[in-house]
């Protein structure tokens, strides 16, 4: 019998374990999870705050009860503290806080991401107690959700303008607080080109967030008058001060349980995999938002995403048990809700695309969801991004609002990535129509055709 222990509750840890009860009922599987809570929808937590989902625990991909049903043991509240790798033994730390070590045929370790905090100080000794909150962890949402019912704090600065922090504006708006939002960049959301991060920040001001770009923050420290948030704005001092602050400036991986055990580190200090999950350590495996990525159009990149740990998992898992299965790669595929618009991208911007050695241009148009003669048609913006040589497909950025089906328009561009379509060919796909869903040339269809237009007169 093969004895196989994942490390990490989330997508990477869990999708492994599952892969491979699925595979072989005979195997072995334990879990080793550092909290309670395991295969919990971390994604899901701005829509708790929002009150659109109720319970907590309906946050839960799947109980505990239902993971156990599947033959993996579980060892909650248990932190993974080193690797033997040469005795093929992992040490963990019990919830009593006593060592114990564990014997394994295969490790896969899905320790996933830390939260950054961007050198901004104050953060090492202010605690949620104190009104300074991070969401990264179930704990991390209970301790916010305590905050907001006994202090009932009135407004709150949320420092960072990414997927998270737009959701979290969202969330705190909806509680009838009052929110300022801080980005670093010139536009929030800076997965986006400015020109469409526009749209974004119109929508946020439009619901009552006040948006700060342009600013670095330095420091937070507690004031009579609250939590005081010290930066630059501009290159010029600036403050604010708010009942609550939430940092959500990003991520890096947690690597230090395989860096100790000798593993490597590269892209954006993640540790170095292959395409089939092994990390170079003899049956140790990782997965998720710890490692690198392999990349259809940039190589190798740190790029920790949720579908792709999920992914990962579901690889090594099966790779673990024998198996021969390689990561397909990933194309950098999101989406985002903020209120009521949705902002979407896959692929590469212009400044990525030329770091990667193509010869790009990006072309904006705007095409209706819908024919505009059925009631409700609304414009879903475009940036086209693709290669002035070949033509081949690059990356697309759409911004359109809620049911206008953003979010299964950038996967038609993702699959033509995937697939490595040129322009033209996206423009020619055999897509789906009736006047109140969509045109007989698609929105995204338009958009290529856009692009290709433009290529023209450059040519010309």
């Amino acid at each position: 019998m093969t004895h196989l222990i994942a490390i990490g509750g989330s997508d990477a840890g869990i999708s492994a374990a599952l892969r491979a009860r699925e595979l072989d009922p005979d195997t072995d599987v334990t879990v080793v999870v550092a909290d309670e809570y395991p295969n919990f929808s971390i994604c899901g937590i701005p829509y708790y705050f929002t009150g659109e989902v109720q319970p907590w625990q309906s946050l839960a991909h799947r109980t505990s009860a239902d993971l156990e049903a599947t033959g993996m043991s579980l060892r909650l509240n248990t932190f993974a503290t080193g690797i033997d790798v040469a005795g093929r033994r992992l040490t963990v730390r019990t919830p009593d806080g006593a060592f114990e070590e564990l014997a394994y045929d295969e490790l896969i370790v899905g320790t996933g991401a830390l939260p950054s905090h961007a050198g901004i100080t104050g953060l090492e000794v202010l605690t949620p107690a104190d009104g300074v909150h991070v969401i990264h962890s179930m704990g991390d949402t209970f301790a916010l959700d305590h905050d907001l019912t006994a202090r009932q704090p009135q407004s709150a600065i949320i420092v960072g303008a990414g997927y998270v922090g737009l959701e979290m504006a969202e969330a705190f708006i909806a509680r009838g607080m009052t929110v300022v939002q801080l980005q670093r960049g010139p536009e929030v959301l800076s997965t986006l080109d400015p020109e469409l991060g526009a749209f974004v920040h119109e929508e946020l001001t439009t619901h009552g967030v006040e948006v700060v770009t342009g600013s670095t923050v330095t420091g937070i420290e507690k004031t009579p008058a609250g939590l005081t948030v010290t930066g630059t704005r501009d290159g010029q001092p600036f403050t604010q001060t708010a009942d609550l602050v939430l940092v959500v400036v990003g991520v890096r991986p947690n690597t230090e349980l395989l860096e100790q055990a000798g593993a490597s580190l590269g892209a954006g200090r993640g540790v170095v995999v292959d395409e089939h999950m092994r990390t170079g350590l003899p049956h140790v495996w990782a997965a998720g938002d710890g490692i690198i990525t392999h990349h259809r159009l940039l190589g190798v990149t740190y790029l920790p995403l949720g579908t792709t740990s999920h992914k990962q998992g579901r690889i090594a898992g099966e790779n673990a048990l024998g198996g021969d299965r390689a990561f397909a790669g990933s194309v950098g595929t999101q989406v985002v809700k903020v209120f009521d618009l949705i902002a979407a991208r896959t692929g590469l911007r212009d400044h990525e695309a030329i770091a990667a050695g193509y010869a790009p241009a990006t072309v904006s148009s705007a095409a209706d969801d819908h024919k505009r003669y059925y009631p409700g048609a609304h414009p879903i913006h475009f940036r086209i991004t693709g290669d002035t040589g070949d033509g081949r497909l690059l990356g697309a950025q759409l911004v359109g609002r809620r049911g206008t089906e953003v979010a299964k328009r950038v996967d038609t561009f993702a699959t033509a990535l995937y697939a490595g379509l040129t322009i033209e060919q996206f423009a020619d796909l055999d897509l789906s129509y009736t006047p109140p869903l969509g045109s007989p040339w698609d929105a995204v269809q338009v958009a290529a055709q856009a692009w290709e237009s433009q290529r023209a007169r450059v040519l010309v």
